[in-house]
């Protein structure tokens, strides 16, 4: 399933303020953001992808926070899971992990904030 340019832009922003806010080497601790890059349009590429430990319905964005790991599927307004998102989402919950859908980088702050150490300005 490709990504809609809004779903781009939203994980573009959610990327760029949580990098900028808790992933520098001043901040203490420093977390970690990346994308999980599950989809493409040659099929060659996806074979081999898969070969390599693509798969099919994983969030957009893994979180790594002090004691946590938090899944992030992004869409946009309209966007909805697809069974394998949803299957994902099952898997990582009965791990133990927390998952949210997120449709703006308002409601990725929100999901996360609990999560975050407590910083003293």
């Amino acid at each position: 399933m490709e990504k809609s340019k809004a779903e781009s832009k939203i994980q573009h922003e959610i990327v760029e303020y949580f990098r900028n806010n808790h992933c520098l080497k001043i901040h203490t601790p420093r977390c970690v953001i990346f994308s999980v890059p599950n989809e493409g349009k040659d099929m060659m590429e996806l074979m081999f992808k898969k070969s390599t430990g693509l798969m099919a319905g994983a969030s957009d964005l893994i979180v790594v926070l002090p004691g946590y790991v938090v899944f992030v599927e992004v869409k946009d307004a309209t966007g909805r899971q697809s069974d394998k998102q949803k299957d994902f989402e099952q898997q990582v919950k009965l791990l133990g992990f927390h998952y949210y859908v997120v449709r703006s980088l308002v409601e990725f702050q929100q999901a996360i904030e609990k999560f975050l150490p407590l910083r003293i300005s």
